[in-house]
């Protein structure tokens, strides 16, 4: 499966969540981006399930070393939440991340007073909160965002993705009422891969799709 772009993957996933919608399995439902790819494919799952859109700022950490090699993620003010093994295998330790974190947090909170306007995030109590991203590599990120909805209570969490690589899935379905993924390709590689558009979105770009999305 080869996904256009982000909006056509979001209505591929939009499709499957609306069934389970009118089976009555997601009642009262939010939606939760993870900025900035998530916000595209989350604008058309949240438009077909009639529900709010919001986003759950999450920040990946990587390696010093390699950027793109995620090592944990942070969410909010809380503690990095970092992949142990990963550490151990790469002969890093907390201390070696302590500049990338700072720059991350920082990073994080420019985008929390952006992305919200003022506005405090969604109450999540008795709701079904779905948590959504363009697609799961090691899961880092989404394993933060998911265990952040812990202290907000949610009556079920939900994650759901276009694509992920088989690993991921079955990681974060520990930290998930449930996990959907339309597509575990075995040679996964890299989400992008599974795009023939995978443009970088911008800052005005998630706040063109909340504006879109509060508007109605």
């Amino acid at each position: 499966m080869q996904f256009r772009d982000r909006t056509q993957a979001g209505r591929e996933l939009a499709g499957v969540l609306r069934t389970r919608q009118e089976r009555g399995e997601l009642p009262d439902p939010v939606v939760l981006a993870l900025p900035r790819g998530g916000v595209a494919v989350a604008q058309e799952v949240a438009r077909a399930l009639g529900a709010p859109l919001d986003v759950l700022v999450v920040r990946k950490i990587g390696a010093p070393f390699q950027p793109e090699l995620g090592v944990g993620a942070l969410v909010g003010d809380a503690d990095p939440l970092l992949d142990e093994d990963t550490l151990s295998r790469l002969g890093l330790t907390r201390d070696d991340l302590a500049a990338v974190v700072k720059r991350e947090r920082a990073e994080l909170q420019r985008r929390e007073r952006l992305y919200r306007e003022g506005r405090p995030a969604p109450d999540l109590r008795g709701r079904t909160a779905i948590v959504v991203d363009d697609g799961l590599a090691t899961g880092a990120t989404a394993r933060a965002a998911l265990r952040s909805l812990h202290s907000a209570a949610p009556h079920r969490s939900v994650l759901a993705v276009p694509v992920g690589s088989p690993e991921a899935v079955s990681l974060l379905r520990s930290e998930a009422d449930e996990v959907i993924c339309l597509y575990q390709p075995a040679a996964f590689m890299a989400v992008g891969l599974w795009y023939d558009d995978f443009e970088q979105l911008t800052d005005a770009d998630v706040l063109r799709a909340l504006h879109t999305a509060a508007e109605g």
